[in-house]
């Protein structure tokens, strides 16, 4: 039995993580929730898993403090944005496993998080990083060439520059195959997701940019890749379903039966796979520079994408301005000397700042 405090339990990995929860009670036990609006949602999540009003708690502060005095097996991070660094970083305090869904707090954090983690505290819950920890226990370490992340490409495949620059937010909200929320459906739209995910697989996995690859695969049913130096490639494919990272997020390295269904192949399939071209989606080119420059440079490609997409939203730039406004206020920041928390949420609200500065300048 695993004792299981979700974060962002009304969002959308939350509620998919209380289903898995609710489908295999006696392999879970629910004992902290936090939400960052939706009180009416929490509050009924909170009756329907038995908890008392002070175990299920609005915003990261408290998140955090859910944290430090409830005693839990796992933590599972669904909180979308880079607030999810300050509940991350207490999670990895207290010594509970972290089931990351919150890519940000990773990616912003740096090595803040990595240093901060035991041996195998974190187990990764997007699905192209959860399907590469799958994939490497194929082989050693010593024996991994490449990581191959996959892409669906996202509702834009094979639109040219020109294209992009007459996208509407409806358009962009349009995923082909995932249900997310906005600002994630806008980063897959835009590549800005693949380029933090770029991040992430480094920073999970150790491996250097040069040897992580990125391939566009419309199905989504093969999730990641591992190229062995043998010329072997170990894939994950599953029908595009989270609660299998989910689930295996929150009880790695163990499997719960029946969490998804599986590719029928009595049936006939078709997978294909293209490049990618990092040209017209510059959003992956532009993280590997910003991984390989590290410091608080993550911190502000995220910052200023998360105003950028805002602003999108709001009609008050162009798609392909998100990217550009993204790379104009990288020009301009400076990192600090030392990468500290406090230097990092210095570095978010420059970020912040500088964006919708430019954004008002138009």
């Amino acid at each position: 039995m695993r004792r299981v405090i979700i974060l962002g339990s009304t969002g959308s990995i939350g509620t998919q993580a209380l289903e898995i929860i609710t489908e295999h009670p006696d392999q879970f036990e629910v004992v902290g929730l936090s939400a960052n609006r939706n009180v009416d949602l929490l509050a009924e999540q909170a009756s329907r898993f038995g908890l008392n009003p002070e175990k299920a708690v609005l915003g990261a502060e408290l998140s955090c403090e859910l944290i430090e005095s409830t005693d839990a097996d796992v933590v599972v991070n669904g909180i979308t944005g880079s607030i999810g660094l300050k509940p991350t970083l207490a999670t990895l305090k207290s010594g509970k496993r972290l089931a990351l869904a919150n890519k940000e707090s990773l990616i912003v954090g740096g090595r803040l998080v990595t240093e901060a983690a035991s041996p195998g505290q974190i187990v990764p819950v997007d699905s192209e990083h959860s399907a590469l920890a799958q994939c490497l226990l194929a082989g050693n370490r010593g024996e991994v060439k490449r990581l191959i992340l996959t892409a669906s490409g996202g509702p834009f495949r094979g639109f040219s520059y020109q294209q992009l620059a007459e996208v509407t937010p409806e358009q962009a909200l349009r995923h082909p195959t995932w249900k997310m929320g906005k600002v994630v459906t806008t980063n897959s739209a835009t590549m800005v997701n693949k380029g933090l995910e770029l991040i992430e697989a480094h920073l999970l996995f150790g491996v250097d940019f040069e040897r992580i690859a990125v391939t566009v695969h419309p199905q989504s049913v093969v999730h990641s890749m591992v190229e062995f130096v043998d010329g072997s490639i170990i894939a994950q494919c599953s029908p595009p379903d989270m609660k299998l990272p989910i689930s295996l997020g929150m009880t790695w390295p163990d499997r719960i039966a029946d969490v998804s269904l599986a590719v029928d192949f009595t049936m006939s399939h078709s997978w294909d796979f293209e490049p990618l071209d990092e040209q017209v989606f510059k959003a992956v080119w532009l993280a590997r520079q910003v991984g390989a420059s590290a410091d608080t440079y993550p911190a502000v490609y995220n910052a200023a994408n998360e105003e950028a997409v805002e602003a999108f939203h709001q009609g008050r730039i162009s798609f392909t301005k998100i990217v550009e406004l993204i790379e104009e206020t990288l020009a301009r920041h400076t990192p600090a000397a030392q990468l500290t928390l406090d230097g990092v949420l210095e570095a978010e609200r420059w970020a912040r700042e500088t964006a919708n500065s430019l954004i008002n300048k138009g």
